[in-house]
């Protein structure tokens, strides 16, 4: 049960009914309380909560029997009483930007003038100042003198406290393990950004999938809607990453099943190391072929002069650990080597017998 509420004094309560222009917040009292739905709508009328949501709001008074509450007060509506007592208690009230001067705006807040530094006016994004000029924000009164005739305030303080009450919503739901959906916002060397619910995680270039990944552009595109699982998420630093092949069946699952030891196999080159290069032998399956296992090769030789990724390379699987995802390759002819070597020999058999080039002479 509430304690008795002073003007001012911030509560969380539930959504218990939603009626017309009304909401009605529990209070664990015989008192009902209530605030204006228009105070959640959009421009199309909307509402952002519904019944059994969690608000906070600001007492403002008792009328009728109710206990009246309210998300920011309305400038227009605004008295010095209540101009006084939202500085005090930290409470939004809601402006009018009327021109741009010197150092920053002029804004009107119940009829009074007050004074917003540009440095106060929005947050993390930045707009120019005529974007400003014209609007109705919220503002925190950050300083009250002289009965109100030197007003201070601050937009850019109410937007940062929205934001982290949408921070505490969401990393509540975003958590390592969960599988979330978002659009892709903007595409780097190193992976991809998607929008989740207004905030932006990283899909890494290596979690996009199994295969490797040299252009992200190649895979994504800025707008595509994808479903990955949360793989990391640092709240404090404001990072969260997010796999797309976590929720991809491995190609490694089944790999001994279709990749034996002794299989020769047309491959490309992924990428080369001071140690050997590595053969993708199908899409997310690379093995090693070991530099002690090049002819004309040492330790000493750049490898990355001679070997080039996407270079096609033929291997034979020396061994194979599907469940450590290790192949171990070594050199082989081409698959097409093989074959016109085999026709030629075969095309030179003489009845069955070895190949003898003076019989081959005196057949002619």
């Amino acid at each position: 049960m509430f304690e008795k509420l002073v003007p001012g004094q911030e509560i969380e309560s539930t959504v218990v009914a939603i009626n017309g222009d009304t909401i009605f917040i529990d209070m664990s009292a015989k008192s009902e309380g209530v605030i204006a739905s228009a105070e959640f709508a959009d421009a199309n009328g909307n509402l952002s909560v519904k019944e059994g949501d969690k608000i906070k709001a600001y007492f403002i008074g008792e009328k009728n029997g109710e206990m009246r509450f309210t998300t920011k007060i309305a400038g227009d509506a605004a008295d010095d009483s209540m101009l006084e007592n939202a500085f005090k208690n930290h409470i939004p009230v809601e402006g009018h930007v009327e021109k741009e001067i010197k150092g920053g705006f002029e804004v009107t807040i119940g009829g009074k003038r007050s004074f917003c530094p540009y440095s106060q006016m929005g947050f993390r994004q930045k707009e120019e100042p005529a974007y400003y000029v014209g609007r109705t924000l919220s503002f925190i009164i950050s300083e009250y003198k002289e009965g109100g005739k030197n007003i201070l305030v601050s937009n850019r303080k109410v937007m940062e406290a929205e934001y982290q009450d949408q921070l505490s919503g969401l990393s509540s739901k975003i958590t390592v393990g969960s599988v979330v959906t978002g659009t892709v916002k903007e595409i780097a060397s190193f992976g991809a950004f998607i929008d989740i619910d207004g905030f932006q995680a990283l899909i890494p270039i290596s979690e996009i999938g199994y295969e490797r990944v040299a252009d992200v552009h190649d895979v994504l595109s800025v707008g595509d809607e994808v479903t990955g699982k949360v793989i990391n998420a640092d709240w404090s630093r404001e990072r969260v990453s997010v796999s797309l092949k976590a929720l991809k069946k491995s190609p490694w699952d089944a790999a001994a099943e279709r990749i034996k030891e002794g299989d020769k196999i047309d491959g490309t080159i992924s990428k080369v190391a001071d140690f050997g290069f590595f053969v993708q032998l199908e899409p997310g399956i690379d093995g090693l072929v070991h530099v002690s296992t090049l002819e004309d090769v040492d330790r000493n030789t750049n490898l990355k002069k001679v070997y080039k990724i996407g270079q096609k390379f033929s291997v034979v699987v020396k061994s194979i650990d599907a469940a450590s995802k290790r192949i171990s390759l070594i050199p082989a002819t081409t698959t097409e080597q093989d074959a016109i070597a085999a026709s030629y020999l075969g095309s030179q058999d003489d009845d069955g017998d070895t190949y003898n080039p003076f019989a081959a002479l005196l057949k002619k």
